[in-house]
């Protein structure tokens, strides 16, 4: 594993939250009786055992304490993650910062660490199988509500996350599970929407790029969920996070249940979508067909 992907800000804050949950069950012990023994409080302790927020080498060593934890290798390692937890290292310029969420500045990280990434769109392809033309209307909608630069940071950064999908060797298995509407909206136009599909259907060629198609007879009821992403970060089934975006807002949930929720309800829809191979063929005929407007004309 890169450099890049071990010490990520957000991954290592992970991985001290994720030892720091485990090691308190392994004593037996609630947060509230947590934060009773340190004199913290409870919303403290629910702060850094959520990854909410980053944990100094003090707090550190006195919830290792608490919880009886002597492996000196596994506290140097803490140790170490929680320092970088509190950095501000970012996989974009500093003159991007203040242009992206912090949910997205979060999602950067994420990607970069994940070995499997599981995203559900109802409505678009997600951002990192957009082409440029698409891209940039599905960022024109905001209107007013972001400014040039804005709009600009982000187009960069989305072309950056689809080069990281698409192109790079090291990149995680990504399964995207679409709404088979989404294939039929000509966002853009015919042009910008054909040359959508093919593109999708181009990157669907690479082994770690699997699309699948949920059926138009599945209804409404995956959809209601908006778009979500689910992100593993180690062979580890419980090292997992879960990304929400929605108009005007997203968030990074690192909930053990609400990610377990999402994982299991893609699965569960994963296995009643079109196959790989149907999928891949729906895309294409749809592009043809646009293609085949296009030359008739209007």
């Amino acid at each position: 594993m890169t450099a890049a992907r071990d010490e990520t800000p957000a991954v290592a804050r992970q991985r001290v939250r994720r030892a720091l949950r485990k090691a308190r069950r392994a004593a037996a012990l609630t947060q509230s009786d947590v934060s009773t023994a340190l004199r913290w409080s409870l919303s403290k302790v629910q702060r850094i055992e959520s990854g909410e927020v980053g944990i100094s080498v003090t707090d550190l060593r006195a919830l290792l304490d608490v919880y009886s934890v002597v492996d000196e290798a596994l506290i140097e390692a803490l140790i170490h993650d929680a320092v970088i937890s509190r950095r501000q290292r970012w996989l974009v310029t500093s003159e991007h910062r203040e242009h992206l969420t912090p949910g997205l500045r979060q999602l950067l990280q994420f990607e970069a660490q994940a070995t499997v990434i599981r995203a559900y769109q109802p409505f678009i392809f997600p951002g990192v199988l957009q082409t440029p033309a698409m891209a940039e209307h599905l960022l024109g909608w905001f209107d007013k509500s972001l400014s040039e630069q804005d709009r600009k940071v982000r187009f960069d950064v989305r072309m950056l996350r689809a080069r990281r999908i698409t192109q790079q060797e090291d990149a995680p298995t990504y399964l995207l599970m679409l709404d088979e509407a989404a294939l039929r909206r000509e966002i853009g136009g015919k042009a910008v929407m054909a040359d959508q599909l093919e593109a999708a259907a181009a990157a669907a060629a690479r082994t770690n790029i699997h699309i699948r198609i949920v059926r138009l007879a599945e209804g409404a009821t995956v959809g209601m969920l908006g778009a979500f992403t689910v992100l593993d970060l180690s062979d580890d089934e419980d090292d997992v996070v879960l990304y929400r975006e929605f108009y005007s807002t997203d968030q990074v949930i690192h909930d053990a249940e609400t990610v377990s929720s999402f994982r299991a309800r893609f699965e569960s829809m994963w296995s009643r979508c079109y196959s790989r191979q149907d999928s891949l063929g729906l895309i294409r005929a749809e592009a043809a067909s646009l293609r085949a407007s296009l030359i008739r004309g209007p």
